[in-house]
């Protein structure tokens, strides 16, 4: 698709084979793995062998020690994607595509659940919503972890801010089934197309 990026959310450790770990990880990690390479092989028109440009956009959870989401702070759930540990990194299959300006960090503040990446932010302080813009990007592609929580929640503020929004339904992994299954039910009748 023209004026397309994808939004890579969540795939962090703690959600693959952590504290916290989803069903459907692995999975979701090689069919994002393969909607990368399809898109990232397209060549240019005159066939001189050019990769096309296909922004590469990564969301992660990236919290203190005392986040109030953690149990121990009153918070729903256990400790996770804590700074500086290896829980918080992203997969190593998917490194080769990460930049620092395209990776947004989310869940900073030790006071304030995240759930979206539209307001992460990068090392210079930029909202996933303003380096889209600045990419001129209309479609945007979401994958990643949980498709209940982060997923939806990124999804659905990119498309109040107008952008076109696409889910890869075998590129999301689950906290439960039966949220999963009503998560994408809600996403589609909101007009985030499954793909």
């Amino acid at each position: 698709m023209k004026d397309s990026a994808l939004v890579v959310v969540d795939m962090l450790y703690d959600f693959i084979d952590g504290s916290m770990a989803c069903e459907g990880a692995d999975s979701a990690i090689q069919h994002s793995l393969e909607y990368i390479d399809k898109e990232t092989a397209a060549t240019d028109p005159d066939d001189s062998g050019v990769r096309s440009i296909y922004p590469i956009l990564f969301v992660r959870d990236h919290h203190p020690a005392n986040h109030c989401s953690f149990k121990e702070q009153g918070g729903p759930w256990p400790p996770h994607c804590v700074q500086g540990t290896h829980g918080a990194d992203v997969h190593e299959a998917l490194q080769p595509y990460v930049s620092e300006d395209l990776t947004f960090f989310k869940g900073e503040d030790p006071s304030l659940e995240q759930y979206s990446g539209y307001e992460g932010k990068n090392a210079a302080g930029q909202s996933l919503r303003e380096v889209l813009e600045l990419l001129e990007i209309k479609n945007v592609v979401v994958c990643g972890i949980a498709t209940e929580y982060c997923v939806r929640n990124t999804a659905e503020d990119l498309l109040k801010a107008g952008f076109k929004v696409f889910v890869l339904r075998d590129g999301i992994a689950y906290v439960d089934a039966k949220g999963h299954s009503e998560a994408l039910a809600e996403m589609e009748k909101e007009g985030i197309k499954l793909i």
